[in-house]
């Protein structure tokens, strides 16, 4: 007979040391105050994406409740898919035990479902449609679309319900994760119930409460991040920021659009306070779990915004924090197979390295002694040293590396995940990148320039991730070396694409406001003479800058000669 929760289980009061998850709540029929606030504590969990702790205190509902129906209802919730862990993520192991697990979970709700409430009733007959069977079958696309009909029909009935309206959206959601918006042309994708959603969503937000509600303002944020107009969720994302203070994948989530909308300062601090939030869930749960997912995407977004706005320190000491939290054990985890989810951010200290030009540190710099199981890794670094003896123009040891860089990139297997694309697909772009760069410093200008452009292409067409699984945009290193020959109009088109003042580029791939190619395009502008284009982002550029803690001369550090490159701030780093 299957167990429905752990053995381990064992009731804990309600008024026990916990995380502080803010003052949302929902009442529900259950015989005690500990079950209630249990089940409270396990619906923020799963909207907050952390579905194993979750799972734990609807677990712990059940313990001081063994009949509370909705506890049932909200552990087969739990452990089902959701938008970034659809059922073709789950391994076979993983897969089995929780459609298992769940289905049973859902039939004992159903038992029990006499003594819940109409809308309990409700919810716990429509999991039904998404668990069909106690194994998996070749259906679950199917059961899905199920389970989101009878949500709808749920939504109708209890249409002001707020949990409702998140957990109908939430339904449609994962019909199609990832997957609302055609990037290139800006509209719905056609399989997909995107305006559906909005409808859903904006509707339960202008509701008393809208704006305090976890899981409406965090499927805002997902429902919008992908559509041509991002900035549209940003109240929703300012009510975010502190709704779950100790959740630090919902203190996260508001920089989805902060980077969007190229608010780089407070996509560090709100992503700082993130990972600090992520630290206690480390420090009391340990790094053996799928969160660590959540926590290593809370620092790589943290360093991801710190590269644009050119603060290198807080960028080294975010991956310096984050390797420390991720031990090998992890990644030698079978089921999840996590290091094929988990490898790939420990490859952004490289990336940190490249974007600072710290080349000769990068020389130095240790392969791992196990290739295999850090492949990705040793791909990466094959490719930054790569780099960095173009840098420091020693071609012949950069055509070495790029020859490695090959060998080790034919090793990474096709499993091997960056967010919702793969590694290869990542290392592609490295290695258009790394052609351009080694043939710039040979004096092959235009292969190089051509290399860079299909470099650019590669980016532009990685699959949606925020942050972007490429860290830094290949147009400022195209543009920075572009300068470099002067050929200054084609280097003020790319960063004009790179700051989102060209509409012709997707959305994601537009970064306002950053110093890297504010700088480049100020130069530019200067060099062609328009005097007055420049003046007027001369006050974004100081701010920029004055907030970097590295001179920022071009968009790269790969061009060696700045010796035109302008000025907006003195040498003692006061505006001029």
């Amino acid at each position: 007979m299957t167990r429905i929760i752990s053995e381990k289980i064992t009731p804990v009061a309600s008024s026990a040391e916990y995380y502080n998850l803010g003052r949302f709540s929902r009442k529900i029929i259950a015989l005690c105050e500990d079950a209630q606030i249990w089940f409270s504590r396990g619906l923020i969990w799963a909207y907050a994406f952390n579905h194993a702790e979750a799972a734990y205190c609807f677990e712990q509902a059940i313990a001081h409740d063994p009949c509370c129906a909705i506890a049932y209802w909200g552990l087969a919730y739990s452990l089902g898919p959701n938008y970034n862990k659809p059922w073709e993520r789950f391994d076979t192991q993983d897969l089995r035990a929780c459609v298992n697990r769940a289905y049973h979970a859902s039939r004992k709700a159903k038992e029990l479902s006499g003594y819940a409430s109409p809308v309990e009733q409700a919810l716990i007959n429509a999991i039904q449609f998404r668990y069909q069977t106690d194994y998996p079958t070749s259906d679950l696309a199917a059961q899905n679309k199920a389970y989101a009909s009878a949500m709808e029909s749920v939504y109708r009935e209890f249409k002001d319900d707020l949990d409702v309206a998140a957990l109908f959206a939430d339904a449609m959601m994962n019909i199609n994760p990832w997957g609302l918006w055609d990037l290139f042309t800006g509209k719905p994708t056609p399989d997909a119930r995107t305006m559906e959603i909005e409808k859903v969503l904006e509707t339960a937000l202008a509701q008393p409460g809208g704006y305090e509600h976890p899981g409406l303002l965090h499927f805002y944020i997902h429902y919008i991040e992908m559509s041509p107009t991002p900035e549209k969720g940003i109240t929703v994302a300012d009510h975010l920021r502190d709704a779950v203070p100790e959740s630090g994948h919902m203190c996260h989530m508001p920089t989805h659009l902060d980077i969007l909308v190229g608010d780089w300062r407070r996509s560090v601090s709100s992503n700082h306070l993130s990972t600090l939030a992520d630290d206690k869930y480390y420090r009391r749960n340990g790094a053996l779990n799928f969160y660590t997912f959540y926590r290593l995407h809370d620092y790589h977004s943290l360093i991801y915004a710190a590269m644009h706005a050119g603060q290198s320190k807080a960028a080294l000491d975010a991956v310096d924090r984050m390797e420390a939290t991720l031990p090998e054990e992890v990644l030698r985890m079978q089921s999840p197979p996590m290091a094929d989810w988990l490898e790939y951010f420990l490859t952004v200290r490289t990336h940190i390295m490249v974007r600072f030009g710290m080349w000769e540190d990068l020389i130095r710099l240790e392969l791992p002694q196990d290739k295999e199981l850090y492949c990705v890794v040793t791909a990466t670094m094959h490719y930054a040293k790569g780099l960095a003896y173009a840098a420091t123009r020693r071609i012949e040891s950069a055509d070495q590396e790029r020859s490695l860089f090959r060998e080790a990139m034919a090793k990474v297997p096709e499993s091997r995940h960056a967010y919702n694309g793969t590694c290869l697909q990542v290392l592609a772009v490295a290695n258009k990148m790394l052609d351009g760069e080694i043939e710039y410093r040979r004096g092959e200008y235009t292969q190089a320039f051509a290399s860079l452009r299909e470099s650019i292409e590669l980016d532009d067409k990685l699959p949606y991730s925020e942050p972007w699984s490429w860290m830094q945009p290949v147009r400022h290193v195209y543009a920075a070396l572009l300068l470099e020959q002067g050929h200054v109009e084609e280097a003020a088109k790319a960063y004009r694409a790179d700051l989102g003042f060209d509409p012709s580029v997707i959305r994601p791939r537009r970064h306002p406001n950053n110093v890297w190619a504010l700088q480049g395009y100020h130069e530019c502008l200067v060099r062609l003479g328009k005097i007055d284009e420049a003046g007027a982002i001369e006050p974004t550029l100081r701010l920029a800058q004055a907030a970097a803690d590295v001179p920022v001369k071009s968009s790269c550090f790969c061009r060696l000669d700045t010796s035109q490159a302008t000025e907006v701030m003195g040498k003692d780093g006061k505006c001029c």
